[in-house]
C-alpha cells in the first residue's frame, strides 16, 4: 500500500537530527525542515520507491527534507515543461536546486528549452538553473554553444550577480577552460580579474572553486 504523505512527513519528522538542521541552516536552509541526513533520505526513497503524485505532494509542503525525497520519487518524463519551471522556481534551498537539477532538470525532454528559456532569467533559482544546464553542455555537448559570447556574458555578469547563480556561472567558466585550450588564457584572466571564491575555505585535499586553480588543477591532471 503507498504511503500517504502524512505517514510520510511522519517518517521524515522522525529522522530529524538537531545537527543536521542547524547545518543546514548554516548553509541557506530556512526552518522548515526536519534535518534529515542524506543517507536516511535516499533509504526512505528506496523503501517508497518511484512515486510522483507523492512526489509532487511533497514537494509542495516546501519543507527541505521533503523536496530531498521528492526529487528521489519524481518522474522527469511526466512534468510538463510549466510544472518544471515552477519546481525550479519555488526553490529556496541551493543544496536542493543542486539536487532537483542533477537528478530531474538534467533528464526532462525539454531541459534544452528550458535553458535557453532561464538564461535570460533575472529569477536567481532559474538563472541558477540554465547556467546548470549550460555547464553540461560545456562539458558534454557544446556543438551550437556561442563560447566566447559566454565568456562575455560571465566577464560582464558574474562579478554582481546574485550568489546562487554565481556558482552554476563559475562552473561555466572553469568548463571553458578546462575543456577548450583556445580560450583557456581569456577564462583564466577572468577568473583572476572578478576574484569570485578566490579566498573560498576549502578542506584538506578538495580544490578549491576558484576558477583559475580549479582550471589549472584539472588541465594538470590531464596532461
Amino acid at each position: 500500500m503507498a504511503m500517504t504523505l502524512k505517514e510520510t512527513l511522519t517518517q521524515l519528522k522522525a529522522l530529524g537530527d538537531e545537527k543536521v538542521r542547524k547545518h543546514n541552516k548554516k548553509n541557506g536552509a530556512g526552518d522548515n525542515q526536519f534535518g534529515v541526513k542524506m543517507g536516511d533520505i535516499r533509504k526512505l526513497a528506496a523503501k517508497i520507491k518511484t512515486n510522483h503524485k507523492l512526489a509532487i505532494s511533497l514537494w509542495d509542503t516546501g519543507n527541505s527534507d521533503a523536496q530531498f525525497l521528492a526529487v528521489l520519487l519524481l518522474k522527469p518524463d511526466n512534468l510538463s515543461r510549466d510544472e518544471m519551471d515552477r519546481m525550479v522556481r519555488s526553490i529556496s534551498f541551493s543544496h536542493v536546486a543542486d539536487w532537483l537539477n542533477s537528478y530531474v532538470v538534467k533528464n526532462h525532454p525539454d531541459k534544452e528549452a528550458l535553458r535557453k528559456t532561464w538564461m535570460e532569467e533575472v529569477a536567481p533559482w532559474a538563472a541558477r538553473s540554465g547556467w546548470s544546464l549550460t555547464s553540461e553542455r560545456i562539458n558534454k555537448s557544446p556543438d551550437g554553444l556561442d563560447l566566447p559570447a559566454l565568456l562575455d556574458r560571465i566577464e560582464s555578469e558574474m562579478g554582481k550577480a546574485a550568489p546562487e547563480v554565481q556558482w552554476t556561472m563559475n562552473f561555466c567558466l572553469a568548463g571553458i577552460g578546462i575543456h577548450f585550450p583556445k580560450l583557456r588564457k581569456r577564462a583564466l584572466a577572468i577568473g583572476e580579474k572578478l576574484g569570485v571564491y578566490r579566498d573560498y575555505p576549502c578542506s584538506k585535499g578538495c580544490t578549491s572553486p576558484f576558477a583559475p586553480i580549479w582550471i589549472n588543477e584539472m588541465v594538470r591532471r590531464q596532461s
